[in-house]
């Protein structure tokens, strides 16, 4: 890797952690991230992609403009620009989108092949993830937008990263360097997330609610502390909980729901309600994306190592 690469991959590096650092406080405090925040990070990525794959020459950097773009549009509200008429094509442009950004890679790599002087393995990764993103939130796995994002943001700035600081096994460092860096980092999240029901057992144990199953996701609080915590309540159940939790936009709305909640519960002399936490997901994927600098995949390294 040359000195310009070198600096480039540590000057992106250093902006994840600082962006997700950010990222996992807010969501910590509040759980609600500025987009303002993703967008300076992918245009900030954005740029300093063009250092990298420029001085393969001008197939690199039309692909990389066109894949660092269809990143950003990702973190700006450019549907609400079309007006109400235009709002309706906006899933169908975004559609046309993803398969001609696809198709344009796919034919550039049977054309050129992958290389500096083709398909820079950055253009590949990002879209990669990309799509791993945004297949991920279609499915409900990544429940908030912001998660998804970070994902991207991640991509754009972080493409790769096959050398981790601390030497891996040999027979998984040449899985870990073919995975993109967003890979590692969410499988590392995925990882480090088994902790949280753990803790949850453990609250339940010592308050002697531990009930089978339940225990691990679920715990009991009085009614009076619903509006100051970050929790789906689910017994006794409130309305369409379902419905209604998947339309709340903001971190305001949902506090407005929790007091709303609470006021019923009151009124009907309900003193404890059992609740979920609402997990800030940014928090465990800051953690994943330092395992991942630090050891690679640490899921796989785990397994390698049993």
């Amino acid at each position: 890797m040359t000195d310009l690469a070198t600096d480039t991959l540590i000057a992106g590096a250093a902006l994840l952690v600082g962006g997700f650092a950010y990222a996992a406080a807010a969501d910590f405090k509040e759980r609600e991230v500025t987009d303002l925040l993703w967008q300076i990070l992918g245009v900030a990525g954005f740029l300093l992609g063009f250092v990298t794959v420029g001085p393969g020459g001008l197939i690199p950097v039309v692909l990389w403009a066109v894949v660092g773009l269809f990143v950003i549009q990702h973190l700006f509200a450019w549907d609400t620009r079309l007006g109400p008429s235009g709002e309706r094509y906006a899933d169908l442009i975004e559609i046309v989108a993803y398969v001609g950004v696809v198709a344009l890679v796919v034919i550039a790599l049977a054309r050129v092949g992958l290389g500096p002087q083709g398909v820079p393995v950055s253009v590949a990764a990002v879209l990669v993830t990309v799509l791993f993103a945004r297949g991920l939130f279609e499915a409900g796995i990544l429940f908030g937008g912001a998660d998804a994002k970070a994902l991207m943001i991640a991509g754009i700035l972080v493409p790769m990263f096959p050398n981790p600081v601390i030497s891996q096994p040999a027979s998984i460092a040449p899985i870990t360097a073919i995975l993109p860096f967003s890979v590692n980092l969410l499988m590392n999240a995925a990882l480090f997330s088994v902790i949280i029901p753990i803790a949850i057992a453990i609250r339940n144990a010592r308050t002697h609610e531990f009930h089978g199953i339940s225990g691990f996701v679920g715990y009991s609080i009085p009614v009076v502390e619903l509006p100051r915590k970050f929790v789906w309540v689910r017994d006794p159940m409130f309305g369409d909980a379902r419905e209604q939790e998947a339309a709340i936009e903001t971190s305001d709305d949902d506090r407005r729901r929790r007091e709303e909640i609470a006021r019923d519960l009151t009124s009907r002399g309900v003193k404890r309600v059992w609740v979920t936490p609402q997990i800030p997901f940014l928090v465990v994927m800051f953690f994943g994306a330092i395992g991942a600098f630090l050891a690679g995949n640490v899921l796989f390294d785990l397994l390698f190592r049993l």
